[in-house]
Formats: structure tokens, sequence, C-alpha cells
């Protein structure tokens, strides 16, 4: 009976271990569920210093470290190293597998992450909602996954076992769904999380979400469920980041209220200094919002390193360009690239074209502005600042560049783009460039005669002669698009006849035909002085040539010239 009851008391004792740890498991997951990425990673370092093969622990904290938008390299690189380490003594942990293939993913290794991913599922055979989870939100979280596949995967854990309850499940499965532009199944399934638990403020708010996307004029809509989050869990931070975010430029005393609420609910971090000068930016009180983010570095021996990046932009805004130029250079040379932003690099381009010999290096920023943002708008915007740029100092050949760059970004470039990359081609004599791009000009705008018109008198610009006639076919095609509507496409007209008048007159010695271009020019503008000046010296009749004078005849040798 004793041993029994020795037996009982181990029983309990294991059972009781395990329900604290699951609990303490649980309140470290609710602390990531809140986005207090913080207090969860310190929560689940203390379960994995207690357990280091605690795998469940190891997991989510390598998920504290990558999840934060503005992770670095760093925390991607320390999350793969703990999975690996742990996987040396837990080789066959489905989860820790499917969080490296999550790793893969953002280092942009996407078949070695399937690899891992197939492999975790294969291992759990298929049946494991916590692995099948794991690999559908890897696929959502990272900007290359596949969310096709975190459907099918997600779809899969639903159907693991009965009656899965586990709502997140269905919500990265709204993520999915949204991720692939289904906005109906993305709201069916963020509702199916809500059977579950109509407490989760997740849910809501990402159906508010879904209505954000479509712009101001769902904002009643989305406003009824991000306060519908708000109501249901008032602790729920990540919907007033939103919000606060969401008003930032259109209402900032707005924005100011939810950034109150948000720093009221989730971890102090530099990050919210950070935020705090951030709106008195907003605000427009450009010294004060440099102060704070002098407040704030000062008190910090690691201090957040987009502080610089506000002062740059402040600084920018009370025209300090020293100041924002070196502000900028502090918040590249301290921020890992990956909270970098368009804005950013483009700003900063804009301001080195403000200092003379700058030109190369803001180029290859708005290169890198362009590679990032993802809106065909904005990246128009920051090519021709840099084209523009170059024509006010007359660098033609370089604003032919950048010209051309916004031809190839746009997806329908239209008759300006074109204009303006073929023009400042031609004008610099780069010819062939000026061919390429006025030719793409009338394949799309065939009904124009000023496309045909520039390809002409680029090929004009090659046989500069005339000797190979190289432009004739696209002058005469000029003409006969042009004759469509004589007023419009008069200058194209004007000036293809008088190439002619010259062929004609210089090359093919034809005067006849030369004048009869003349009146075709005088027909359209009776007050051509070219024309009228050309036709008059073709018509003049040539100079009459004076009879070479007679040689008299060579003595012959001996005789005396004869006398008349």
């Amino acid at each position: 009976m004793k041993k029994m009851k020795s037996g009982m008391l181990f029983l309990s004792v294991v059972l009781f271990s395990i329900s604290l740890k699951a609990q303490t498991i649980d309140q470290a997951k609710s602390l990531l569920y809140y986005e207090r990425y913080k207090s969860a990673r310190a929560a689940f370092e203390k379960l994995v210093a207690a357990n280091p093969n605690d795998v469940d622990a190891v997991y989510w904290l390598g998920q504290t470290m990558i999840s934060p938008d503005d992770k670095t390299a760093k925390d991607v690189s320390d999350a793969k190293a703990l999975y690996q380490k742990t996987l040396l003594a837990n080789s066959n942990s489905a989860l820790l597998l499917a969080g490296i293939g999550h790793i893969e993913l953002l280092e942009g290794k996407d078949q070695d992450a399937r690899n891992h991913f197939e492999t975790a599922i294969s291992i759990s055979q298929g049946k494991s909602v916590p692995v099948l989870n794991a690999v559908g939100f890897a696929n959502v979280n990272a900007k290359n996954g596949d969310a096709a596949y975190a459907i099918e995967k997600l779809k899969l854990a639903i159907a693991a076992v009965k009656k899965m309850n586990d709502p997140d499940v269905y919500v990265n499965l709204g993520d999915a769904y949204k991720k692939t532009g289904d906005g109906g199944q993305a709201q069916i399934a963020y509702e199916a999380a809500l059977t579950l638990n109509p407490k989760y403020a997740r849910a809501s708010y990402r159906i508010g979400k879904i209505y954000q996307t479509q712009g101001a004029t769902q904002e009643e809509i989305y406003m009824r469920y991000y306060n519908e989050a708000i109501a249901k869990d008032p602790a729920y931070a990540p919907v007033y980041e939103n919000l606060y975010n969401l008003y930032y430029t259109t209402d900032v005393p707005k924005s100011a209220q939810y950034l109150d609420k948000f720093l009221a609910n989730t971890d102090d971090n530099p990050r919210n200094c950070y935020l705090r000068a951030s709106i008195l930016y907003a605000q427009a009180l450009f010294a004060d919002a440099v102060k704070k983010a002098d407040e704030c570095i000062g008190s910090s021996s690691t201090p957040y390193p987009k502080l610089f990046g506000i002062k740059a932009y402040a600084y920018n805004k009370l025209n300090d360009s020293i100041n924002a130029k070196a502000s900028f250079e502090k918040y590249f040379q301290l921020a890992d690239t990956s909270i970098i932003g368009m804005g950013d690099y483009s700003t900063y381009a804009s301001l080195l074209l403000k200092f003379p010999g700058n030109d190369s290096i803001a180029g290859s920023y708005v290169d890198k502005a362009v590679a990032l943002d993802t809106l065909e708008a904005n990246k128009v915007t920051y090519l021709k600042a840099m084209a523009a740029n170059y024509e006010t100092q007359k660098k033609f050949k370089e604003a032919a560049v950048w010209y051309n760059k916004v031809v190839n970004v746009k997806k329908a470039p239209g008759k300006v783009d074109l204009y303006n990359a073929g023009y400042n081609y031609f004008r610099t004599g780069k010819y062939d460039a000026a061919i390429n791009i006025f030719t793409l000009f009338r394949q799309k705008f065939p009904e124009d005669a000023f496309g045909y018109y520039m390809v002409a008198k680029s090929k004009w610009g090659i046989d500069s002669l005339m000797a190979q006639a190289a432009a004739n076919a696209d002058f005469e095609k000029t003409i006969a698009v042009g004759m469509t509507d004589s007023v419009k496409y008069k200058p194209q007209i004007i000036g293809s006849y008088k190439y002619f008048v010259a062929y004609y007159a210089n090359i093919k010695k034809d005067n006849a035909t030369a004048i009869e271009y003349c009146d075709k020019i005088l027909a359209l503008d009776p007050s051509d002085a070219e024309a009228i000046n050309n036709k008059a010296a073709l018509s003049a009749p040539a100079p009459k040539q004076k009879p070479a004078a007679a040689k008299p005849a060579a003595a012959k040798s001996g005789a005396a010239p004869k006398k008349n």
C-alpha cells in the first residue's frame, strides 16, 4: 500500500509539473499573442534556461526573435542558432524542423524550407496541429512564403483532430487567404476563429484589416471591427498601433491618442521613445522632435537606430541640410537594412543632390528605394526626381538614362514618358537609343506621327549626309500618318518635307522634285521663309558659263606665225 501511495504521489507530482509547464507556456504564448515580444522573450528564456531541451519553449523563443516587424538579421541568425543547437539533441523534433524552415524562408532559401516543412509533417504523420500551424504561419509570415501551401497545411491542421479548438489556426488560415487576395475566404476563416473564441480580438482586428486595404471609403466598416476588437480585449495592443499608423498622416491628434493607448498596453523598450519623437514630427514640431530624439539617444547605451532617422527628417524640414545629412548617415550606419525604408533612401537621395558632386551616390540610393517600393507611382516619383535634377544641369545624357528607367518601371508608359527618354537621348547624339524608344512610341501609338518623325530624325542623325537614304522611309511614313490631321502634325509634316528638299537638291540633284516639296511646305505655311528662299534658289536659272578662250596654235619649229 505504501508503495502504491508513493507511486500515486509521484504521478500527482508529474501531472502537476506538466500542468504547471503547460500553464507557463500558455502564459508566455499569451504575451506573444499581444505582441509583447520583449516580455514573451524573457518568459521563454526562463523556460529554456530551466530545460534547454524543452522543444516547445525553444520553438516559441525563436518566434519571439523573428516575429517583430523590426527584426534584424542578427535576430534571425540568433533564432537559427537556437533551433540548430536544440536539434542536436532532438533531431526528430517536428516543431523545430518547422522552425528551421521558417528561418530558411526568411533567408530566401525556399526549397530548403519546403524540404524541412515536409520532413516535419512526415515525422508528425500529418496529424500535429502545432506543427501544421507552424508551417502555415511561416509561409504567411515570410514575404516569399507560399500562401497556397499555407492554406493546404492549415486546412490539414483543422481536419487533423476532431473539434480542433485553436482559433490561431483559423486566423493564420485567414491571413493566408488574405495574402492570396481572397478577402471573402479570409473573413470566413476569421469568423470561424470567433466561433471558437468570441473574445479572440485578433480575429476581429484582422477582419478590419481586410476592409482597411480597400481604402478610406470602407472606414465605417473597418472601424466597426477595430472597435469590436478593443471592446473584446482592451489590452490587445496591435489594434492601437495599427490605428496610430493609419491616422499618422491624415489625423495627427487621433493618431496621438491611439499611440498613447498602444504605449499603455505594450512593453517598454527603446522603440517606444522613437514613437514619441515621431508623433512630435507628425505634429510639425520639428525642433521638439529633434530634442526628444536626442533625449532618447542619451538615455540608452544602444539607442534605437530610427531615432537618428527621425532627427534626419526633422532637420530636413528645418532646412538644416548639414545636420540632416549627418543624421541620415548615422541612421544608415546603425540600422539593420531590414528596417530602412524606401522613403528613407529617397529622402536621403534628394538631400544629397543639394551637395554638388553627389549625383551618382544619390542615384544609388534612388535605385535602392525603387527596389524596395511596391507602388509604381512611388518608383516613378523617385526616378523622375533624378532625371529632373540632371535636366536642370543640362546633363541630358544622364537625364535620358533616368527617364528610360521610368519607361522600364511603368507597366504602361505614356507618350510623355517615352518622349522624355527618347528626346534626351536624341539631343545628346545617342541616336540608336533614341530609335529604340521612339520605335516603342510608334508601336504603342501608331496613329501619332511624332513617333515616326523622331525615328526618322534619329536615323538622319546617323546618316547625316543622306548618302544611305536611311531616313527616307520613316519621313515618308511621318507624312502619311501626319496628313490624317495636318493641323495637329503640321511641324512634323513640314520637317519631313524639308528633309526631302535637301535630299533631292543635294543628293539626287533633282531640283524639280525639291521645288515640289517647297511648294508642299508653302501650301501648309505660305510664310515659311526657308521654303521661300530655297524655292527661289532652286528655281533660278543656272549661270551661263563663258566659252573658254581659244588657245593659239603652237608654232612649228623653225616656222614663223602666220600673219593676217
